[in-house]
């Protein structure tokens, strides 16, 4: 996965439709946690067997929300000057330390 050319690409979209306005770090923040919400309320009165089985496509709306999920935070990165892949590969690491090596 190119972070660069998907963040390039989510910019010419915003670029586009002239909604660089409403992306403050806090309405991404917001849109993001509004897109997670989509995705809990697929899981929502699922039982734990049920939730590793979903119909195809209910599977599928969920990768749509992962993807909503995922492009907003490559948008608030963008807009922190914040490198995606290098604060992941930060917190794995800790996380590591902290629980397989701690």
């Amino acid at each position: 996965m190119n972070l660069t050319e998907l963040t390039a690409r989510l910019h010419a979209i915003r670029d586009h439709n002239d909604w660089q306005r409403f992306h403050s770090p806090k309405n991404l923040a917001m849109a993001a946690s509004v897109e997670m919400a989509e995705l809990v309320e697929i899981f929502q009165w699922l039982s734990e067997d049920e939730s590793r089985r979903l119909p195809a496509a209910t599977l599928e709306h969920a990768g749509q929300e992962v993807g909503d999920i995922v492009l907003y935070l490559l948008l608030l990165c963008a807009e922190l000057g914040l490198d995606m892949e290098q604060v992941v590969r930060a917190k794995l690491a800790d996380s590591e330390r902290r629980f397989v090596h701690g």
